[in-house]
């Protein structure tokens, strides 16, 4: 006659797998492996979430902050000079998918007041372009963008503000190498600016210095009154950029050379990449030791309670039975660790640059310095796929560190546990 079996995963099985996991006190250094392990992996699992997190948002950030003030593809010219700007511009404004195509000149200068002198990059721009940059528009701290072109005077990085003493109202001198031509040879342009607006974009390296000014002005300062340096073209979508290199080169109607965003910044963004990947890989070897944790701690506890284990099967529990019960004990531990790590990664991600700020309180120094990071603040973006492969890859490896002791609990002889147990 048959005996009823067991259906798998059975209370009792989860009964027996609890009661392993509240360790008595002669089992004591078995419950401290478990809980080694638990906090291996929640940290492991909650420092991965915050790492890839605060990765995508460096990148996230930078990219808003460079493509905000940079086109998405700089059309060039090539053979000739763009003197033929405006209408080059107003076809390529035309494209579908594009959001502005806006003429530009530009070129390095030095930027002097009566306290400080320090390099700028100058950057001469229509005021309809400028408006429709609302990384500009939309952070200025000082005075107002309103008659930019007819007011002949130039906007400056806040950063760059305090660092020559300067406000809106006064003027900054700027000096250029591409001055007049005289007998003599080439002579500096030495002119100054009054001060019409003062922005901070977030962007330390754009508000220590970006100058913008009218390009009928920069035009003039950069001895160029007939062309541009180039054509800043923004698209509807940055990540297809190039799907608009063929459409724009049409547009153009005239030799050009079409430089994206993506050839520009490259060896930054590649950069970022490869130190995200590198940080993933290293990262994920604290879960796998505290998977490591998880198989020593089932082995001890499948050695200690091998009386047990000898008692089930003599009372007709099967291999499969006991198998799953330390399968669950083990199990747990990694469900319950990757569990509360991705709640504590995610509420540290929430509030990540005020626990930045605690901290440099606490300790009273800059940890997130600007000068190195190019960001005002600590960012962290959240991108869920990534938090689900880290879930993933965190379970997997909990669930394999089982497999081992539970099987070898379940090959356990009963007659040699009884006889040496």
């Amino acid at each position: 006659m048959n005996k009823p079996r067991t259906a798998p995963f059975a209370a009792f099985e989860w009964m027996l797998s609890a009661r392993y996991l509240r360790a008595r006190r002669k089992e004591g250094f078995i419950s401290v492996i478990a809980g080694f392990s638990f906090l291996g992996i929640m940290l492991g699992v909650a420092t991965l979430i915050i790492v890839m997190a605060v990765m995508n948002g460096f990148r996230k950030e930078l990219l808003d902050k460079i493509l905000g003030l940079n086109g998405h593809i700089a059309v060039q010219p090539f053979e000739s000079p763009l003197t033929d700007w405006k209408d080059v511009a107003d076809r390529i404004s035309r494209v579908p998918g594009i959001r502005l195509a806006a003429p530009v000149v530009d070129g390095p200068a030095l930027a002097s007041s009566p306290l400080n002198a320090t390099g700028v990059f100058i950057r001469g721009i229509r005021a309809e372009d400028l408006n429709a940059l609302t990384l500009v528009a939309k952070n200025i701290t000082q005075g107002t963008l309103e008659g930019f072109n007819e007011r002949q005077g130039v906007a400056i990085g806040r950063r760059l503000a305090d660092q020559l003493s300067l406000h809106v109202g006064d003027s900054i001198t700027l000096v250029s190498q591409k001055g007049a031509v005289t007998p003599m040879g080439v002579m500096p342009r030495i002119k100054p600016y009054r001060i019409v607006a003062v922005f901070e974009i977030g962007m330390s390296e754009y508000d220590a210095t970006i100058v913008l000014m009218p390009l009928p002005d920069a035009q003039a300062f950069f001895n160029r009154p007939d062309d541009v340096s180039s054509i800043e073209v923004f698209t509807a979508d940055p990540d297809r950029v190039e799907a608009f290199r063929k459409s724009v080169t049409e547009a153009a109607g005239r030799p050009v050379l079409l430089v994206d965003w993506r050839g520009r910044n490259s060896p930054f963004f590649d950069a970022l990449q490869v130190e995200r990947n590198v940080m993933f890989l290293i990262l994920t070897l604290i879960v796998l030791v505290a998977a490591l944790n998880i198989i020593s701690g089932l082995i001890m506890l499948v050695k200690d309670k091998g009386s047990d284990i000898a008692i089930l099967r003599t009372m007709g529990t099967t291999q499969g039975s006991i198998m799953r019960i330390f399968l669950i004990t083990g199990a747990s531990i990694g469900v319950a660790g990757t569990l509360t790590g991705v709640l504590v990664g995610l509420v540290i991600c929430a509030n990540i640059d005020s626990i930045r700020q605690f901290l440099s309180r606490l300790t009273n120094t800059d940890l997130f310095p600007r000068e190195l990071y190019f960001l005002s603040k600590l960012p962290a973006e959240i991108d869920f796929s990534q938090t689900t492969a880290v879930v993933v890859m965190a379970l997997t490896l909990s669930f394999l560190a089982t497999l081992y002791p539970s099987w070898r609990a379940a090959r356990l002889d009963p007659i040699d546990a009884l006889r040496y147990g």
